[in-house]
């Protein structure tokens, strides 16, 4: 009996056939990537959980996207340390608050960055949830006002793009409304649509300050073990106004991401969140796997899956790589 005709190994031969027939494509312009803006002058303060990530004040921001600009990344997006906190999260919606001074100033610098804005509380409440705390949880309704002022305080600093993560319930269409109101109709919402309450999210919590002090957020954050559930609350937020949607996090979540892109051809995202990144950078200096080999292929994997950007602590290093 003769060998089968097709030999699968014919077309994997070189790099440059690789190259030919490869099915996903991964490049800087696809990658968005999280900066945290925290209060003071010169501050550049490494996140000892996110090596490679750091606390940086408005000025050092500024700088590092002036070198971001030119790197082809898909953008960044912005998460707030403010000087203080208290109950109301009032550094959320403050025209003078961090991430609004650093939206001014980066769009001054760098007017061709795309520059998205995270619209949540849990970085400016004193008790770190994410909303108005009413007889010991969360209250939906009054949180949703924070949250709208929150979006349209971002886009008066000049936001391209505000990213509501909070998980409460009709928020989409409050910000929607509100935006439409104060004269913004034409600014996107991604909204993190389907958002789980993850253990990966440790190393963040470090990083934005912003870890609960009681109790935990699953009474509002996704089940993991929901994929269902996932899907009627991508449908809500793509019906209250959506305009981009996410799922966050990533890779233990490759098929919430697939069941979306099959689904929903709205564009969608994916947060390969500060677990992810900080777990491969761990074992690379353990010597345990090569850093930029995994990196890729996660980021990939990602992509195969059916996400068409990613926010990914890894920008930088894949604009080095593949610019």
């Amino acid at each position: 009996m003769s060998f089968p005709a097709h030999r699968m190994r014919r077309l994997r031969a070189s790099a440059e056939l690789r190259r030919l027939v490869c099915e996903t494509q991964l490049e800087p312009s696809h990658c968005i990537l999280p900066l945290f803006v925290c209060p003071g002058e010169g501050v550049k303060r490494e996140i000892g959980s996110m090596p490679g990530n750091y606390q940086m004040s408005v000025d050092v921001v500024v700088k590092e996207c002036e070198q971001l600009q030119s790197a082809g990344l898909g953008g960044i997006i912005l998460f707030g340390i403010p000087e203080s906190k208290d109950e109301e999260a009032s550094g959320a919606y403050a025209a003078d608050g961090i991430v609004q001074r650093a939206v001014t100033a980066i769009k001054r610098a760098c007017p061709k960055l795309l520059v998205i804005t995270d619209v949540c509380n849990c970085e400016y409440t004193s008790h770190g949830h994410c909303g108005k705390i009413v007889g010991g949880d969360v209250d939906n309704d009054l949180t949703l006002e924070w949250l709208a002022r929150t979006a349209v305080s971002h886009a008066r600093a000049g936001a391209d793009i505000v990213a509501p993560s909070d998980m409460m319930d009709g928020r989409v269409g409050a910000i929607r409304r509100a935006l439409d109101q104060a004269g913004f109709s034409n600014l996107p919402i991604l909204s993190y649509a389907a958002k789980f309450a993850s253990s990966f999210y440790g190393p963040f919590r470090e990083a934005a300050e912003s870890a609960p002090q009681f109790g935990d957020r699953r009474s509002y954050q996704m089940d993991p073990a929901n994929a269902r559930e996932a899907m009627r609350e991508i449908e809500l937020d793509v019906q209250e106004g959506a305009d981009l949607i996410l799922v966050k996090p990533a890779l233990p979540y490759l098929d919430i991401i697939r069941m979306a892109r099959d689904r929903f051809d709205v564009p969608l995202g994916a947060y390969q969140v500060s677990g992810e990144y900080s777990m491969l950078v761990a074992a690379a200096r353990n010597g345990w796997l090569d850093l930029e080999r995994a990196m890729l292929e996660s980021l990939t994997a990602i992509r195969r899956a059916g996400a068409d950007f990613i926010l990914t602590y890894f920008a930088r290093e894949v604009a080095r790589l593949l610019g």
